[in-house]
């Protein structure tokens, strides 16, 4: 089992310290994966090399692997048509409709009322961290800056409402990546299997809580209550020096001509998309449900098929159930026409390409790790004499925060961690599900205080912010987050 030894840790930690050094995450996925593949051939550079091409071209025999780079992509497609529709730009208006009555005046409740919306509509926006920015940001700037708050507090909400309720609500593009990367690991029920470790997924949980903490108790900290000071004191929006990106050259659609924006556009595909969600693993996984609980009622068969079904198909279906009824919807509507149709996916699929290069990718090291090179495996075998079972969560989120943190992803973090913590936490005997919790959680928070994460970049976008600015005055709350994890962590262990 353990016939490589060592040398099973190289591929991972080399890919973790080239994506530290060179912040090139793609490139440093592949070099593991080659790495991985060298030491299986011997060193062969010549089989080695070729071993990695089929590895990566083996990907995509897996059905699971395929569904869910396919779903990836897709969901490109369905953003540009929501956003060519004017279903972005609608919602937009209707939302500004409801905040019409708190633009009179800069009271004090007025401008908590408008932050908490503000964190509202991005934690109700989880189907894709971007687009959540995006339209918190572009919704609620024009407000912020007439109620005197500043771009920075705007810029910490978007950010802070968006990759945490994609990760806790799984409908989307993340949970179906997480569930593949579960199932590559030996799990039957992917799908029960994260929503048990959500429980346990505390960062995201505290992240969204302390936002409207911190909105309702009316004080900052940090660099956060000097900006604060700054825009009540100074009336400047932005601080001396500050060097705003700008959201206008956000790679947005143009609304259709001639079309009056409407928010149901935007919201009857999305609430199609995710019904369709449960209602595809519980198609997919009826017959499971009828062998192991016959004599169930219908409801609690329902509950445990969706937890036996395939997550990858209920999402690819879910997606494409979204768009076709999008394409008839829009053109019942005449916003747009088949030819467009077509060039509008075309354009949405080209543009989630590097997503899903970056699933092919960690799909193809945790295969090389924990299927042929047995990292974890090993990495327990070596630990278990001396490191407790109660401390694998702990060190699981401390070494994902620092591994997003210096990468800026939180999806190529999940990648790299899940094929490492889950034979560890089986092998020593550890909580799995505080595991896997841990794993994800650490992803999260080490992108969401990351410089160089590209959400974090599209909240300081949306904002009209300075980019650093931004992860300054964020930075103290993400800490407090992440401290509260780790410590939870820490307790739950030592007193399991």
């Amino acid at each position: 089992m353990h016939e490589y030894g060592y040398l099973s840790l190289l591929p991972p930690l080399i890919a973790i310290f080239f994506a530290i050094r060179t912040k090139q995450v793609f490139v440093s996925l592949l070099f593991g994966i080659w790495l991985g593949w060298m030491i299986i051939e011997n060193f062969n550079p010549l089989t080695g090399t070729l071993s990695t091409v089929q590895a990566l071209v083996d990907v995509y025999k897996d059905p699971g692997n395929t569904r869910t780079i396919m779903f990836c992509a897709l969901v490109g497609a369905l953003i540009i048509f929501i956003q060519r529709s004017g279903g972005v730009a609608g919602f937009i208006h209707w939302v500004s409709g409801i905040l019409h009555h708190y633009e009179q005046r800069k009271s004090g409740s007025n401008r908590i009322i408008v932050q908490l919306l503000a964190w509202l509509t991005g934690l109700l926006i989880f189907v894709e961290s971007s687009i959540s920015v995006l339209t918190v940001g572009a919704l609620y700037r024009p407000m912020f800056d007439k109620l005197g708050i500043s771009r920075e507090k705007l810029a910490y909400i978007a950010d802070s409402s968006s990759a945490p309720s994609s990760i806790l609500i799984p409908f989307n593009g993340w949970g179906a990546f997480i569930m593949t990367l579960l199932a590559a690991q030996g799990f039957s029920d992917p799908f029960a299997t994260m929503l048990k470790s959500m429980a346990y997924n505390f960062y995201p949980i505290i992240a969204l809580l302390i936002v409207p903490v911190v909105i309702l108790w009316g004080k900052d900290i940090g660099p956060m209550a000097k900006a604060e000071k700054r825009v009540k004191e100074e009336g400047k929006l932005l601080a001396d020096g500050a060097q705003p990106m700008i959201s206008d050259e956000l790679t947005e659609v143009e609304m259709a001509p001639n079309v009056t924006p409407k928010a149901y556009n935007m919201a009857i595909p999305i609430l199609i998309m995710v019904f369709m969600m449960p209602i595809m693993l519980a198609y997919t996984g009826w017959g499971e449900a009828l062998k192991e609980r016959p004599d169930a009622s219908v409801f609690d068969q329902f509950i445990f098929a969706i937890g036996q079904g395939s997550g990858s198909t209920a999402v690819l279906i879910a997606v494409l159930s979204s768009i076709l009824f999008s394409m008839v919807f829009y053109r019942v509507q005449n916003i747009m026409g088949f030819k467009e149709m077509i060039e509008l996916t075309l354009k949405g699929i080209s543009g989630m390409i590097p997503l899903a290069l970056l699933m092919m990718l960690a799909f193809a090291i945790g295969d090389v790790c924990k299927n042929h090179l047995h990292t974890g495996t090993y990495v327990a075998s070596v630990v278990q004499d001396w490191l407790s079972p109660g401390l694998v969560p702990f060190l699981i989120f401390l070494v994902g925060c620092f591994i997003a943190f210096s990468t800026g992803t939180s999806w190529g973090t999940f990648g790299i961690m899940i094929p490492i913590a889950v034979p560890m936490a089986e092998q020593l005997d550890a909580n799995i599900y505080l595991t896997i919790a841990a794993a994800l959680g650490g992803g999260v928070f080490g992108d969401h205080c990351s410089p160089i994460s590209d959400t974090s970049i599209l909240s300081s976008m949306a904002s009209a912010t300075d980019h650093i600015e931004h992860v300054r005055t964020q930075l103290p709350y993400a800490l407090m987050a992440g401290g509260a994890a780790a410590l939870i962590y820490l307790l739950i262990g030592l007193m399991t």
